[in-house]
């Protein structure tokens, strides 16, 4: 448990990035917490799965694209109103198919270079991760 004594929401996040130096964003949709705030593509971790393989399996639900490796950027947590979650973050710069919003999300490509996203709002716990992106990569 937390500090806060809630429990906690095991995320597995995955940033694509492409050999021209964008990441992708997506859309939350409606009907989930924070809908229409943008954010890094991933979710929560089942009962026994590893981080790896829930990237595998979220990504293939949210984008139709399957991954074979990715590379740990960072653990960070977050405490929002509607749950506390421990954020996995992984880079994936190999993956086959052309991401498409399977769960009708809008999608964004972003320049990692661009001093924010073009597109708002974003998601309060995607601004560490972009950060350690930008510092990891510059």
């Amino acid at each position: 448990m937390t500090e806060t004594q809630r429990p906690i929401t095991e995320v597995a996040a995955g940033i694509l990035l492409d050999a021209e130096g964008r990441y992708l964003l997506g859309q939350r949709p409606e009907g989930k917490p924070y809908a229409g705030y943008w954010e890094v593509p991933g979710g929560k971790i089942e009962k026994g799965e590893s981080v790896f393989d829930a990237l595998k399996r979220e990504l293939w639900e949210e984008l139709g694209i399957e991954i074979e490796s990715s590379e740990e950027l960072t653990v960070l947590e977050h405490d929002y109103p509607h749950a506390y979650v421990r954020l996995h973050v992984s880079i994936i710069r190999d993956w086959k198919g052309m991401p498409k919003g399977c769960e009708n999300q809008s999608l964004s490509w972003e320049l990692l270079s661009a001093e924010k996203p073009s597109v708002e709002p974003l998601l309060p716990a995607a601004w560490p991760m972009l950060e350690r992106l930008r510092t990891l990569l510059s």
